[in-house]
């Protein structure tokens, strides 16, 4: 059963306007959503938005008797042009949940998990795109082992992608199970209470969903569309998000960089944004009875300018 992470804190850390517009880039299956129209009004909205097709039929439904809930199939890298085809200049919050949902894991068939034999499939979108065992039948060696340490962060990558390599010279890499088996047995070192292609799969997914891609591409603009006085609050689950997330809203948040010494006012230095209290953890009880939690860091910031 999915368990949304950090739902109280990410709602009421968004929400400052009872009527206003907001955005949950990261609709899954609809537990931050919800949350959220229960914190609206009758005059307020939600824009819902996810690359999956399940998640798009959850929203059908919950939409189908919520007249508030909008929904776009596609990334939250696509945001500006949606709104302007919606006739929104601007909206008053925007939440991202990122990273791979308890369902995509669970389900086999989505090439998600190790821990389940399945096609190697890894997109969230499965309308579109290159499918993992697509992407490893075609790419070289170095692309392989690029992908797996600086998306994976995996000490052994270019040990685990010659393995790859080799074993698809004998035989299609087709399944979920294979690629574990070949991950695990060219992995020299197991760490303790974690399974050694864990690693590889997180980087492999990130690649087939261009996942770092649609982050940048999204923070690029998010100020462009936020309202000031609107709110950005990002869960993250991985520390290659976290890092882009935390610096962006540092950067915005201190204004323009300027060499030492410069005689500029603070008012001068072109702030766009104010960090709103520290990064916020799971409880102890959230992680007791949601593992998944444990991993989520959420940061929120406000638009000043």
């Amino acid at each position: 059963m999915h368990q949304t992470v950090l739902l109280h804190e990410a709602v009421d850390a968004l929400v400052t306007l009872p009527d206003g517009f907001y955005v949950d880039g990261t609709f899954g299956r609809g537990g931050h959503t919800r949350r959220l129209l229960q914190s609206l009004n009758d005059n307020g909205r939600v824009l819902g938005i996810d690359k999956d097709q399940a998640a798009r039929a959850s929203a059908c439904e919950l939409a189908a008797h919520e007249h508030r809930l909008h929904f776009f199939h596609g990334s939250f890298a696509e945001l500006p042009q949606q709104l302007r085809e919606m006739g929104v200049d601007a909206v008053d919050g925007i939440l991202l949940d990122l990273g791979v949902s308890s369902p995509q894991l669970d389900d086999g068939d989505r090439g998600f998990s190790f821990m389940r034999d399945g096609p190697l499939d890894m997109r969230m979108d499965t309308s579109r795109g290159e499918t993992a065992a697509q992407w490893l039948s075609r790419a070289d060696l170095q692309d392989i082992a690029g992908v797996l340490k600086e998306y994976g962060e995996e000490r052994f990558a270019r040990r685990i992608a010659s393995a790859i390599i080799a074993a698809r010279a004998m035989s299609p890499i087709e399944t979920t199970a294979q690629l574990a088996r070949v991950v695990s047995e060219a992995h020299p070192r197991w760490e303790k209470h974690k399974h050694p292609a864990t690693r590889s799969f997180q980087a492999i997914r990130i690649k087939v969903n261009r996942e770092l891609e649609d982050l940048q591409s999204f923070l690029s603009v998010a100020l462009d569309v936020l309202r000031v006085g609107g709110r950005l609050v990002v869960i993250s689950f991985h520390s290659l998000e976290d890092r882009l997330v935390k610096r962006y809203m540092r950067d915005m948040a201190r204004g323009d960089a300027l060499p030492r010494g410069v005689p500029v006012t603070d008012s001068q230095l072109n702030r766009r944004m104010r960090l709103v209290g520290r990064s916020v953890k799971a409880s102890a009880k959230e992680v007791a009875g949601n593992a998944r939690a444990r991993s989520a860091v959420m940061r929120i910031a406000e638009k000043i300018a």
